[in-house]
């Protein structure tokens, strides 16, 4: 599948960003600024050239930031669709939860809650509740 540039850039730079070394060159950077302070006499200019560099970084660094969220959640979404699509006895009604307004999505958590609590007691009273794992390795009598 071709990717674009801006992807391929921005996924490149997400993974920069989040190195060590890029957290110590960013240190180093705010470091030599700040030792170059007495050379300026702490000028306004001085100060205008950290403030504008960490602007202008944090800005693009939030867009940066959202594109890779966003396609990180929509591959997940997928492939989550996708075990839900081809797992036997799955509800197929859930492949579109997130297009559901709140109301409906809360609906579907009271459901979810509800079976939840049916399975605990069912596992306290020391059933097995079908089609959900053992809850530690022992064995269920």
């Amino acid at each position: 599948m071709k990717t674009s540039r801006y992807i391929e850039f921005s996924r490149y730079l997400a993974t920069l960003s989040g190195r060590a070394i890029t957290f110590m060159m960013a240190l180093l950077l705010i470091v030599g600024w700040a030792l170059t302070g007495p050379l300026f006499d702490y000028s306004d200019t001085w100060q205008l050239v950290i403030n504008t560099t960490t602007s202008v970084v944090t800005f693009l660094m939030v867009f940066l930031i959202q594109n890779t969220q966003n396609r990180d959640t929509e591959a997940i979404q997928i492939k989550l669709d996708e075990l839900i699509r081809a797992t036997h006895g799955a509800h197929n009604e859930l492949l579109n939860l997130e297009s559901l307004d709140e109301r409906q999505l809360e609906e579907f958590r009271k459901k979810y809650e509800r079976l939840a609590a049916k399975a605990k007691k069912l596992l306290k009273s020391g059933a097995v509740d079908t089609d959900s794992p053992e809850l530690d390795n022992r064995r269920r009598k």
